[in-house]
This record gives structure tokens, sequence and C-alpha cells, in this order.
């Protein structure tokens, strides 16, 4: 039996972070009990690889050689023999938060402060400042899906084999009878469709089960001469914390036996990954004189961008954009914002990044 490895119809895609609305959020708010003093944390970056790849099985039909003569399927569409392969099928990259605990921060509000409160994720994350939390809007992206198959009935391959069938001598003998079925249940199902028939299902119902059953039986005599193919499905969680940025680092490799191994096991082709810093956000040099104040400041990421290249030795899978907190910087906002007597600042923050979605006075 022979095994192929095979990268064909690969899809790169890449998925924001997850949605703030599946994430837990608790308010806290500023009192007595706690010294009007809240304190956060500041998330980073960490890249989620999603591998999905299949295993395909291929059987030859045991009447392939005859599919020519008697179905007038050309050699190309006809298993001659069995393979197993795998396919590496679709890689996903999105980007997921996990709090800094070097970026850990105290939001110290006056006590007369208009009842000040702070959304926080589970794992210490600011969510918003004397606001409401609220989802993150969902990324514009949307996979292109197929519309849904129905699955044919299941049945019994015994099942449809006739007497005629089971009585011949030869392969050769069974082969042309297994053809003529196939005949016999296209002409059932033209009958069907045109109404030559005595007693057509009126129920459109009855008639769609009808022709499905005709089209499973087709199947099941046709795999005998085309053969047969069956796929798993399986997929591989990767996790990557950038700290700087990759040329030609080795992500994962893909064996032809096994789909996705490590990076350690020479069995597979290596999967390369690049990750280049965009310079999106200017990096100053520290001002001596520019202290954060903690207890009177509120400390928020300027994340940065990346791009992100997978690819082998002889193809390019994908590349995307990326946002990554280490590669950005942190600003600072003075909590007297919140003394205006018009009423509360508010603001809001992106969790997964820790950068300001936005302030309302």
């Amino acid at each position: 039996m022979k095994r192929y490895v095979w990268f064909s119809g690969l899809l790169f895609f890449l998925i924001h972070g997850h949605s703030f609305a599946q994430t837990k959020v608790m308010k806290v708010n500023a009192a007595k009990s706690n010294d009007y003093g809240i304190r956060y944390m500041l998330p980073q970056t960490v890249l989620n690889i999603t591998v999905e790849y299949s295993q395909v099985q291929k059987k030859a039909g045991p009447y392939a050689r005859y599919a020519s003569r008697y179905l007038g399927i050309p050699d190309s569409e006809v298993i001659i023999e069995n393979q197993i392969y795998y396919a590496l099928d679709k890689v996903f990259v999105s980007e997921k938060r996990i709090p800094n605990k070097d970026q850990s921060y105290l939001i110290l509000f006056k006590s007369k402060t208009s009842a000040p409160f702070v959304y926080l994720t589970e794992d210490g994350l600011i969510c918003s400042v004397n606001a409401e939390s609220q989802p993150e809007a969902p990324s514009a992206f949307a996979e292109n899906t197929k519309s849904p198959v129905a699955d044919l009935p299941k049945i019994n391959p015994q099942s449809i084999y006739t007497e005629e069938y089971l009585r011949a001598g030869s392969i050769g003998k069974m082969a042309e009878v297994a053809a003529k079925n196939v005949y016999r249940i296209r002409e059932s199902r033209q009958d069907l469709l045109t109404g030559e028939v005595e007693n057509v299902p009126k129920d459109g119902e009855a008639l769609r089960i009808i022709l499905a059953n005709l089209e499973a039986q087709e199947k099941l005599w046709m795999e005998l001469f085309t053969g047969s193919i069956e796929t798993k499905t399986y997929s591989k969680e990767l996790s990557i914390e950038p700290v700087t940025e990759t040329s030609r680092e080795i992500l994962f490799r893909f064996s032809k036996y096994l789909g996705v191994v490590d990076v350690d096991d020479l069995s597979g082709e290596p999967v390369y990954w690049n990750l280049k810093d965009l310079k999106t956000v200017d990096i100053l040099t520290p001002d001596p004189k520019r202290k954060v104040k903690e207890p009177q400041s509120i400390v928020y990421n300027i994340p940065g961008k990346a791009e992100i290249e997978i690819y082998t030795v002889n193809r390019k899978i994908g590349s995307a954009t990326v946002n990554v907190t280490q590669f950005g910087t942190t600003e600072i906002l003075a909590t007297e914002l919140f003394d205006d007597k018009k009423g509360p600042i508010q603001i809001h923050f992106y969790p997964n990044t820790g950068g300001i979605r936005q302030i309302i006075r």
C-alpha cells in the first residue's frame, strides 16, 4: 500500500482574538472597603495556531479495470491502487491575550468621585472604567462555508446485491451485472423525475427519500468500479508567545505518515514561520523625568502590529497581520479626568490588547 503526502487546497485565515462577549467579566466598585483602589493588569499577546489536516484513505474498486468498458469512466477518474496520505487543509491564526504579571497597576479614586467602578475579566484584565462592559465588535472576516449537503442514507452493501450478481461466475461477469444495475437505477430515477411511472409519490418528502435511497444504491455500485475515499479530520493546536522578531523558524513538521509532528521529528517536512514587527508604534526613549504615578494614573497599551508568514520550502502557505502588544508601548491617563464635575468620565478598553477603545466625557 503506497502512502503519499499531499499539500492541496490549503487555506490560511486570520481570526481576531476571542470575542469579549464570551469572556466573563465582573464589576468592582471603588469603595471605602478597598480604600477606593482597584488593581488591574494589562494583557500580552499569545498567537494560537490551529492546524487542520486530514487522513485520506483511497481504496481501489474490485472492477476498476472494467470502469471504462462498461460505464465509460476514464482511467483518470478511477482509483487503481490503495493509498493513504495526509493532507494539510487549513491553518488558522488567532490572537489570544494572557495577563502580563509584570504590568499590574492600581487605580486610586478619590473618595468624592461619583460611584466609581471598573469592569475586569476573571483574570484581572481591564475592560472599562465607569461604564458597562461592552462586547468587542466581531471580526469583519467571515469564513466562506459550503452549503450543507444532506447525508445519504446508510445502506448495507450486501443488501443491494441481486441474485443475478451473486450467481455471476467470474469477475468480468460480476462487473457487467454491476454496471447493468447502475443503469437500472439511473433509469428508475429518471422515470420518477419525469413522472413516467405508476404510483408516483405525491408527497415531496416521500419522493426525496426515494431519490436519496436510489442515489445511495448507485454510489455503492459505482464504488465497485471507481473505488472509495474515506477521510478523517484532525486538528493540532500550537501556542506562541512572541518576544522578538523571528525568521525561518520551524513551527511544526508535516509527516506523510502521521500528519502534524513535533519540530524535532525528522519524518516530517518542516513548516516555517516568520514574524516581522511592522514598527507601527514609535518606541521612544524613556524620559527619566516622566514617571508613572501609579495610583494617580491609568496605564494602557498601544499595541504594535506584526506580519506573520507560514510556509514550506516549496510554497507559501499564507500571511496575515496580527496585533502584538509586546511590539507596542504603554501610555498613561491621569485620574484627574474623573474629577470632571459635569459627570464621570467613561473609558472603554480592548481587553485583548489593553488599548483604549473610547473615552466618553
